[in-house]
């Protein structure tokens, strides 16, 4: 008897222990009280709160990265995003339920591009709706007599649809992040490097079409960048200031020792800083392709 009940009391200890590792490993795996197993992969990240806003692309000018939120911006299950349908550009079909400051999805993108036709909106679209964007919604629902929230509802995007038409890629995602001035008069004949002191961009033109546009920066107070009407005088793939002994790749100088050149400077600051008179460049991909298109010759405008 006493050695079936020494094997009882083992047989149960056994059981308890058994129970206790079975406990600790659960409650480890998952929250306490919860019988869920332990998971298998990488955890889920959490959920944004509605709202919430990224930093904005907007603030900074800067061409936005590929966005994060679906096309429906509530979160809820609606049409797919352009780019996850693969379509050629966004789908109109449907009206989104609002989008409003935080909301970033393609949707929004599309919202810029069409404000931006308008005259509304005056930046490269971003994807995210920050306070630029309420305010140039705002503007326009101004115009077609809705009451000026500054969000798009349903009645908002069906005016803007029909008050524009379907965005261009281009249109979409600009070569450029500010908006290309209209071009001065002496641009619109031959091969012209046409530059906007005023809306600090670069226009390669041939026969008044723009072939290709860029951001750009020119010389600082002391050292301005001459302003008229010049030709390239000669093109140099790799060359160093001899003033400065900076790197000046794909050099196109029209007056002196002026050029537009790529600027690894201006690439990383932007317009923080300011050249020694020449016309800074910082898309080097961009502007490679021009300067293998321009010729010794060309006509290069500077104009305000």
């Amino acid at each position: 008897m006493y050695r079936r009940s020494t094997a009882i009391g083992r047989g149960l200890l056994a059981a308890v222990a058994v129970a206790l590792a079975a406990g600790c490993t659960a409650q480890a795996a998952g929250p306490a009280g919860s019988s869920a197993a332990p998971a298998t992969g990488s955890p889920a990240p959490a959920a944004s709160a509605p709202g919430t806003a990224s930093p904005s692309a907007e603030s900074s000018g800067a061409p936005s990265s590929s966005p994060t939120g679906s096309a429906s911006p509530s979160g809820s299950s609606g049409p797919a995003s352009p780019s996850a349908s693969g379509s050629d550009g966004p789908s109109t079909s449907a009206s989104p339920a609002v989008l409003a400051k935080g909301t970033e999805n393609e949707q929004v993108r599309e919202a810029q591009a069409r404000l931006r036709q308008l005259g509304h909106f005056h930046r490269s679209p971003t994807a995210f709706y920050g306070a630029m964007t309420a305010e140039a919604v705002s503007a326009f629902q101004g115009t077609k007599g809705l009451t000026a929230t500054g969000e798009v509802d349903a009645a908002t995007w069906r005016a803007l649809v029909a008050a524009t038409r379907k965005p261009t890629g281009d249109e979409l995602r600009p070569s450029t992040t500010n908006e290309v001035d209209t071009p001065d008069q002496r641009c619109m004949t031959g091969r012209v490097l046409c530059i906007s002191k005023e809306s600090r961009t670069l226009a390669w033109m041939v026969d008044g079409k723009v072939v290709s546009a860029m951001d750009v920066r020119f010389g600082a107070v002391n050292t301005p960048t001459r302003e008229g009407t010049f030709k390239v005088d000669r093109k140099e793939v790799e060359w160093k200031s001899t003033l400065y002994h900076s790197d000046m790749p794909y050099s196109m100088f029209f007056s002196g020792g002026q050029a537009v050149h790529y600027s690894a400077d201006f690439a990383a600051r932007g317009y923080d800083g300011g050249s020694h008179g020449c016309v800074n460049v910082r898309d080097k991909d961009r502007l490679a392709t021009v300067f293998s298109q321009v010729k010794v010759g060309d006509k290069v405008v500077v104009h305000w």
